[in-house]
């Protein structure tokens, strides 16, 4: 969940004095990583990553008995310093039991339940059904739905259809060929997302149960894409080191000496290192002591030419970093 750093009030605004909220400064967002997927949907890693993030701050929300009300893609963001994602605007959240605004969620992103009390309120009428928690685990299945297709599915989920069979269009979606994912075995990540997608909300998954799901026993590699997208401390720099300079010594600690003069231009290098070995033969990895300095570094190297080749700079996991653990095969 997104950090409130404090409140204060502005006393210069045009409608008068108006109350700020201080909040942590975040990255992109995962409407923007849809716009990047260009239709082909995001990796399975990266859905993961997104799914159990979402659901953890879910559990929290929901255990102290708050509703999001307004989860949807614009409203999930990267934090690059604590490398997850987070969910901001409390806009229209609401004590669970004591909902004081009628109006919730987003068009796409709607569970039944709210656009038919969205219906009631519109015609003076009161809703006999409460909307739950369980609204957000709608919304949630919905935007990881959109992240394996890669399209936007507001249409989809308002038609007559979708009211009918949802579960035989979430069944196609997954069997498309036009699917980048499908050639993965993606059946507990279909499960789980009708888990969340169903119409009675008593028969919806818990955040706190749909954490439980094998899907998130399997382990799955970042594309470079994604390393590319989700800034961290860490900067992966490619395409500099030839094997004949891993084999010679003092090439090695002349290059070594050099990438870390350049790397220091955009920040304290916290570490540096160059395995000689597979996985990450030949490849430099960039410790910075914020991923401000390593998105800096990022921009300005890649592209750069260094010992005559291009380099390709992407982030790279800092908790992998820390534990050793470089991934042999990222493309």
């Amino acid at each position: 969940v997104v950090t409130l750093y404090g409140v204060f009030t502005n006393h210069y605004s045009a409608n008068g004095p108006s109350r700020c909220l201080l909040l942590e400064l975040l990255d992109i967002s995962v409407s923007e990583l849809l716009l990047h997927s260009s239709n082909q949907g995001c990796s399975m890693w990266m859905i993961q990553h997104c799914a159990r993030d979402v659901l953890e701050a879910l559990a929290f929300l929901h255990h102290k008995g708050y509703v999001h009300a307004d989860l949807k893609p614009r409203n999930i963001l990267w934090s690059a310093e604590e490398e997850c994602f987070k969910l901001i605007d409390f806009g229209l959240s609401f004590k669970e039991g004591n909902q004081d605004v009628k109006y919730i969620q987003t068009d796409g992103y709607r569970a039944p339940e709210a656009e038919l009390q969205n219906c009631l309120a519109q015609a003076g009428l009161q809703s006999e059904t409460e909307c739950t928690s369980a609204v957000d685990l709608w919304s949630l299945g919905i935007v990881l739905l959109e992240m394996f297709s890669g399209m936007k599915l507001k249409h989809t989920v308002q038609s007559q259809e979708w009211k009918t069979n949802s579960s035989a269009i979430i069944d196609r979606i997954f069997a498309s060929e036009g699917v980048v994912n499908s050639a993965i075995p993606a059946y507990h990540l279909r499960d789980l997302i009708k888990s969340m997608l169903h119409c009675d909300q008593g028969r919806r998954a818990s955040a706190e149960k749909a954490l439980c799901s094998p899907f998130f026993s399997i382990p799955f590699a970042p594309h470079i894409e994604d390393l590319v997208m989700l800034p961290t401390p860490v900067l992966r720099l490619l395409n500099v080191l030839s094997d004949a300079s891993l084999q010679c010594e003092e090439e090695y600690e002349d290059i070594l000496e050099d990438i870390r003069e350049e790397c220091q231009k955009y920040g304290p290098v916290v570490s540096l290192l160059i395995p000689k070995e597979n996985p990450g033969k030949g490849q430099v990895f960039v410790e910075y002591a914020n991923a401000g300095d390593s998105k800096a570094a990022q921009k300005m190297l890649t592209g750069k030419i260094f010992d005559g080749k291009f380099v390709v700079a992407t982030f790279y996991p800092l908790s992998a970093y820390k534990r050793g653990y470089l991934y042999q095969n990222l493309l």
